[in-house]
């Protein structure tokens, strides 16, 4: 299995990890689940998949092209 470094609030951490124990997993496996959900056929076939449909709207500024930028600039 790899191992990913991922930088998250402090505070969606720890809602997080009640989740995780409500539902009786890990963290891990939520960010997993995730991961998997947004890699499904619809996702690579330019479609948006469901999840990440729900989540649109989160963001309250900018776009995908703005973020995706800010990767470029963080990541040089």
């Amino acid at each position: 299995m790899a191992k990913l470094t991922l930088s998250v609030d402090e505070r969606v951490v720890e809602r997080a990890k009640a989740y995780a124990r409500e539902q009786g997993t890990s963290v891990s496996g939520l960010v997993e689940k995730l991961l998997e959900l947004a890699a499904t056929p619809a996702g690579r076939a330019g479609k948006t998949p469901v999840v990440l449909g729900r989540l649109r709207g989160s963001l309250k500024r900018g776009s995908a092209n703005d973020y995706h930028r800010y990767l470029e600039r963080k990541y040089r």
